[in-house]
C-alpha cells in the first residue's frame, strides 16, 4: 500500500514546491498555487493523477488544526465582547444569503430543492481563506478581522441544519415534521457538544498541561497538542457536527491558559502542511472540460455570490452601528465561498437533490470566488475607502464607539501609545511618574475596561485606522509610541502616520534587529529591539558585577545606544544560524582572510574604499587589534573582520580578494 502510494506522494510534494515557491516570488496568494496543483493533478486533467481519496481524508484534519489555532486567538473575553452582535450577524448573514440566492436560482429554473442548496453553498465562507489571508497581512487582530472570522465560524455552527435538512429534501416521503423533528434533534446534539467540551476543557486542559510540561519533553507536548485537539474534534464528530467545531472550541479553552503560544507553535506545522493539501483536494474538484459548456453560468454565478454576500453582510453589520469603512471590510472578507460548501453539495448529490450539472456550476463558481478572494481580503481597505469615502458633513463617527473620542480632543503635547500590554503599560507608567499626559490605544476588551476603570486614558481602538489616530489627537501629539511586534501593523501605522504628520518623533518596538532599517525607512524615529536591549543590560549588569566603575559602565550604555547597539549588532550568523537570522538585510560580521594574489595586501586601510563597510578588527599573526587605524598596511594572512549588509559584505569581500 504504501510503496503504490509513495510515487504519488512524491509527485505531488514536489509540484507543491515548485509551484507554491513560484507564487510566492510573484506575490500570488500561495493557497491559489496549492488549488492549481490540484487542478493539474486531479482526474479532470491530462498527465499524472494523484489518488484524491487519502488526500481528501489527510485534508480534513488542515481545517480541524485552522479551527483549533484560530479558537487559540479567539479567547472568551472576545468572544464575550461581541456576544450581543454575533449571534444576530451569523444567523442573518446566513439565512439571508441562502433566501435571496435560492430565490435567484429558482427563478432561473432549478427546481425548489435545488435552488435551496445552492443558496446554502453560497451562503458558506471560506474561515481557511479569511484567516490565513488576514494573518499574512497582519490584520488578523483588527475590528474587522475579529468581526469576519468570527461571522464566519459562526457559520459552521448554523450550517448544522443544513447537513440535516438536505438529506431530507430528496426523501420521497419528506414532510414538514420529518425537517422540524431532524432540526429539533440536530439542536439538541449541538447543545451537548457545546457543554462537554467547554466544561472537560474548561477543568482539565490547565492541569494536563501543567503536567506535560513538568516532564520538559518537546516531544509529550506535541503529542498532548494533537491528542487534546482530535479528541474535541472526535467529540462533535460523533454528534453529528463537524470535527471543525470541537476544535475550535478546545483552542478557545487552551487560549485562556499560559501555554498559549507555545500550543500554536506546536501546531502550526501541522496545520500548514495539511492546509496545503486541503486547498490541492480542492481543486481536484474542478473539471476545466465541463467550462466550456458552462462557463457563463460558473461567472455569473460567482459574481452573485460575491455581490450578494458582501452587500448583505455590509448592511446586516451596518445595522448594528458599526461605521461603514468598516462594514464594507467586513462584507469583503466574507464574499468568499467556502469550503463548507463543497461538503454540502456532495452531501446533496448523494441524496439526489441536485443534477451533476447544476453541482458542476455551484462547485465552479464558489472556486472562482476562492480565486478571488485572495485579492479582495488583500485590498479590503483600499476598496473599503472606495465604497464608503468620508465626506465633509458626514454624521457617521470615524472611530469605533468604544473611543470616546471628545475625552481626548482637548489634549495637547501628549504621548499616543499604540498597543497596551505589558511593554505599553510600562512606557505609561513612566509618561504619568513625569507627569507627561498620554493616550493609548488597545483591542482587548476586558484589558480596555480595566484600565478605564482605573482612570487611566486607555481607549478601543485600531491604532492601524487613519481615523483612529486622528480622533486620538495625532496632530497635537508630542511622540507616537508603537509597543506591537507586528511588523506589517507598525508599517500600515507609520504610513498613517507620516500621512498626517512628517515631523512627529515615532519610536516602534521589534523583537530583533531585522527590520529596524525597513521600519525606519518607513518612517520610524527610532527602533528600539527586544533582543539587543536584553543583551545590552545583560552586558551593564555583567560589568558592574566585575567591578568596572558605574561612570564607565554609564558611558559605554550611552556610546552603544547613541551608536544604534553598534556593539550589539555585530554578530556572526553562521550558516547554520536560525532562519530568522539568516533572512533579511540585517547588519552582520565577515571574517576575510587576505592571500597572497589579494590586490589588498601592500594596501593600507583608508586606501581599500570599502564603501558602507567598517572593518571591526584586524587579526594578524594571532593578536586581534580592534578599530585599526586608517594607515594600517595589510599583509598576507592578514584576517579582516568586516560589519556591514550582506549584499556590501559580498562587494568588499571580491574587492579585497580580487
Amino acid at each position: 500500500m504504501i510503496p503504490a502510494l509513495l510515487p504519488q506522494a512524491l509527485l505531488l510534494l514536489g509540484m507543491a514546491v515548485v509551484i507554491v515557491v513560484a507564487f510566492q516570488r510573484l506575490h500570488i496568494p500561495s493557497s491559489l498555487g496549492y488549488l492549481l496543483v490540484g487542478v493539474l493533478l486531479g482526474s479532470h486533467t491530462a498527465g499524472p493523477v494523484v489518488d484524491a481519496e487519502p488526500l481528501r481524508a489527510l485534508a480534513e484534519f488542515g481545517i480541524v488544526f485552522l479551527l483549533f489555532t484560530i479558537g487559540l486567538n479567539f479567547s472568551i473575553p472576545q468572544i464575550h465582547a461581541l456576544r450581543r452582535r454575533l449571534p444576530l450577524l451569523g444567523t442573518a448573514q446566513v439565512v439571508l444569503s441562502t433566501a435571496v440566492v435560492t430565490l435567484l436560482a429558482w427563478a432561473l429554473g432549478l427546481p425548489v430543492a435545488a435552488a435551496f442548496v445552492v443558496g446554502a453553498v453560497f451562503a458558506q465562507s471560506s474561515t481557511t481563506i479569511i484567516s490565513k489571508q488576514l494573518d499574512e497581512q497582519g490584520e488578523a487582530n483588527s475590528r474587522h478581522g475579529h468581526l469576519g472570522i468570527a461571522m464566519s465560524v459562526f457559520q459552521d455552527i448554523t450550517a448544522v441544519p443544513f447537513l440535516v435538512i438536505i438529506p431530507v429534501l430528496g426523501m420521497a416521503d419528506a414532510t414538514a415534521g420529518t425537517l422540524i423533528s431532524a432540526l429539533l434533534v440536530a439542536v439538541a446534539k449541538a447543545a451537548l457538544a457545546f457543554v462537554i467540551v467547554f466544561l472537560v476543557g474548561r477543568w482539565l486542559l490547565r492541569p494536563l498541561f501543567y503536567l506535560v510540561a513538568e516532564q520538559r519533553s518537546a516531544e509529550v507536548f506535541t503529542l498532548t497538542v494533537l491528542f487534546v485537539s482530535l479528541i474535541a474534534a472526535w467529540t462533535t464528530s460523533t454528534l453529528g457536527l463537524s470535527m471543525a467545531f470541537g476544535a475550535f472550541l478546545a483552542g478557545m479553552m487552551l487560549g485562556e491558559t499560559e501555554f498559549r503560544h507555545q500550543v500554536e507553535s506546536t501546531i502550526r506545522p501541522f496545520r500548514d502542511v495539511l492546509l496545503g493539501l486541503f486547498f490541492i483536494g480542492i481543486g481536484m474538484l474542478f473539471d476545466p472540460w465541463a467550462l466550456p459548456a458552462i462557463w457563463h453560468w460558473a461567472v455569473g454565478g460567482a459574481l452573485v455570490l460575491l455581490v450578494v454576500k458582501t452587500l448583505l453582510v455590509t448592511q446586516i453589520v451596518r445595522w448594528t452601528g458599526t461605521d461603514a469603512r468598516t462594514a464594507w471590510r467586513t462584507g469583503l472578507l466574507l464574499a468568499v465561498g467556502g469550503e463548507f460548501g463543497f461538503a454540502l453539495v456532495a452531501i446533496a448529490l448523494e441524496a439526489g437533490v441536485i443534477s451533476d450539472r447544476a453541482s458542476q456550476i455551484a462547485l465552479t463558481a464558489v472556486l472562482l470566488s476562492m480565486i478571488v478572494a485572495p485579492f479582495l481580503i488583500r485590498y479590503n481597505h483600499t476598496l473599503a475607502d472606495l465604497l464608503a469615502p468620508i465626506r465633509a458633513g458626514e454624521g457617521e463617527p470615524p472611530v469605533p464607539s468604544h473611543l470616546d473620542a471628545s475625552a481626548v480632543g482637548t489634549m495637547a503635547d501628549h504621548v499616543v501609545i499604540c498597543g497596551y500590554g505589558r511593554i505599553g503599560q510600562g512606557v505609561a507608567r513612566f509618561m504619568e511618574e513625569q507627569e507627561i499626559p498620554y493616550v493609548a490605544l488597545d483591542l482587548e476588551p476586558d484589558r480596555v475596561k480595566e484600565a478605564h476603570t482605573a482612570g487611566e486614558r486607555v481607549f478601543y481602538g485600531d491604532s492601524a485606522e487613519r481615523d483612529v489616530l486622528e480622533a486620538v489627537g495625532l496632530a497635537q501629539a508630542r511622540l507616537l509610541v508603537i509597543t506591537y511586534h507586528d511588523v506589517p501593523l507598525a508599517r500600515r501605522i507609520l504610513a498613517h502616520v507620516r500621512s498626517i504628520r512628517q515631523d512627529l518623533p515615532i519610536m516602534v518596538r521589534t523583537r530583533d534587529d531585522r527590520h529596524a532599517a525597513e521600519l525606519r525607512d518607513a518612517g520610524a524615529t527610532e527602533v528600539v529591539s527586544d533582543q539587543q536591549e536584553a543583551s545590552l543590560m545583560i552586558a551593564i549588569h555583567a560589568l558592574l558585577l566585575l567591578g568596572v566603575p558605574a561612570a564607565t559602565v554609564v558611558q559605554r550604555l550611552r556610546e552603544q545606544r547613541e551608536g544604534r547597539y553598534f556593539l550589539l549588532g555585530e554578530l556572526f550568523r553562521g550558516d547554520n544560524a536560525p532562519a530568522s537570522e539568516q533572512e533579511g538585510s540585517s547588519d552582520r560580521l565577515r571574517p576575510v582572510v587576505l592571500m597572497p594574489e589579494s590586490p589588498a595586501t601592500g594596501q593600507t586601510l583608508g586606501g581599500l574604499g570599502l564603501d558602507g563597510v567598517t572593518v571591526t578588527a584586524l587579526v594578524r599573526e594571532g593578536r586581534r587589534e580592534a578599530t585599526p587605524s586608517d594607515d594600517t598596511k595589510l599583509a598576507v594572512d592578514d584576517v579582516l573582520v568586516l560589519y556591514g549588509k550582506p549584499d556590501q559584505l559580498q562587494r568588499a569581500e571580491r574587492r579585497l580578494l580580487g
